[in-house]
């Protein structure tokens, strides 16, 4: 018998390791019944066999030898006299056997047969993949950089797949490089032109939610839950977390001794600031824990319109506030708070004063880190030092402290 070649359509199935050999033997079995019909109008009385080791397939049709003259449905029967051509002991009444020549059906059919069956086999792949990531939504994975696009990045798995962490879910420090392996969370699965479209981020609180799983044995075991996490993705989150067991403290557990535990998050995160926090009913005093590190003085509440008023010492504003508002935009986003910061001076006159960080449009970042160092955080503070005590206490250079200090006094000149 002429058999069809199949090997490369089977080398498919073994490839793809999640299609089981059932489905891999049923598809087959479509691809050729479909031809079946095409020719015979009927598959009912052929039996398709698989060989998949070999990578050739045989096709068996069956008919019942009945009298000559009495064939009413030659797709089911067959003559005695035809069928003794075929084997003399036959007699009427029994089955008879047959292998079809593939090449009755015809080059162009069987080229066509092979194609479909290539198509199905690919479609399969495709339903196999976006099932294992569809089911790992939320999960962490590694995968290997094999392409660096100004807009994305094309990841390998571990098993060739193609996976796509976008530029608007990198943290903006995230630099990449080809071969490099990167961690992430499975953020969803799209359909694009029929085929599933693996999206990765680095920048949901679900990939935080999972760093902190694996480097805290206490969420894990359930007996911390996250209650919540807020993100400026490299640049701060906060997360609300709870105990289950009175003896365990969350955030002591969260962090690890000396930060032990977070040091490897933050790493991962690009140096993103992890303020960890107890969660509590109380909303009072979550807005409390929410607006870490600052310390709050007193605060007017408006439960109905979700408005708070926080007061604070004026040196613990800017805190409260954080670089380019962050801090307080990730208070409310846990607390689901408006929230309003307002100095608290206690009768008192105090001056008006600016985080130094402000200017840092005009001075020097690493100018500003210096002045910090000598604990000069604020304009004022600055220049309630002489340029002289400055320069002693500072590795700055005398030209570069008259221009911070001009530069603060044009500030406060215009208050």
């Amino acid at each position: 018998m002429s058999s069809i070649n199949l090997i490369d359509a089977f080398q498919d199935f073994k490839e793809a390791e999640n299609i089981d050999r059932p489905t891999m033997m049923k598809v087959v079995e479509d691809v050729f019944k479909t031809l079946l019909r095409k020719k015979y109008t009927s598959d009912d009385n052929f039996d398709v066999i698989v060989n998949a080791e070999k990578g050739d397939l045989e096709i068996i049709r069956r008919r019942m030898i009945v009298e000559d003259g009495q064939v009413e449905d030659p797709l089911a029967q067959v003559a005695y006299s035809d069928a003794v051509k075929i084997e003399p002991d036959f007699e009427v009444g029994e089955e008879l056997y047959e292998e079809i020549d593939l090449l009755d059906f015809g080059r162009r059919a069987i080229l066509a047969a092979k194609q479909t069956l290539a198509s199905r086999i690919s479609d399969l792949k495709k339903n196999v993949l976006a099932k294992k990531y569809g089911d790992r939504i939320g999960e962490i994975i590694s995968a290997e950089v094999y392409q660096v696009w100004k807009k994305e990045i094309l990841l390998l798995d571990e098993e060739g797949n193609e996976l796509i962490l976008p530029k608007s879910e990198q943290i903006p420090q995230d630099y990449f490089k080809k071969g490099e392996s990167i961690r992430s969370v499975v953020k969803k699965v799209d359909m694009k032109n029929n085929s599933p479209v693996i999206i990765l981020s680095r920048t949901s609180p679900e990939f935080l939610a999972k760093l902190l799983e694996i480097e805290v044995p206490e969420i894990f075991d359930g007996l911390i839950v996250i209650k919540k996490i807020v993100r400026d993705p490299g640049e701060r989150a906060k997360v609300a977390v709870e105990s289950y067991d009175d003896r365990i403290d969350p955030v002591g557990a969260c962090v690890g001794m000396k930060g032990s535990r977070i040091h490897g998050i933050v790493r991962e995160l690009k140096n993103e600031n992890i303020d960890v926090i107890n969660w509590t009913s109380n909303i009072q005093l979550l807005i409390q824990r929410s607006l870490t590190p600052a310390k709050i003085t007193s605060m007017e509440l408006d439960n109905e319109a979700k408005h708070a008023n926080v007061y604070l010492k004026p040196d613990q504003v800017s805190l409260a506030i954080g670089r380019r508002g962050v801090n307080i935009k990730l208070a409310c986003e846990l607390t689901e708070y408006e929230l309003d910061v307002y100095r608290d001076n206690e009768g008192e006159e105090e001056e008006f004063d600016i985080d130094l960080d402000e200017f840092s449009d005009e001075i020097e970042t690493w100018i500003i880190d210096e002045l910090k160092r000598v604990g000069c955080d604020t304009g004022r503070s600055v220049l309630k030092l002489t340029a002289e005590e400055l320069e002693r206490r500072t590795d700055l250079e005398k030209e570069t402290i008259a221009d911070v200090r001009r530069i603060l006094k044009e500030e406060f000149d215009k208050e």
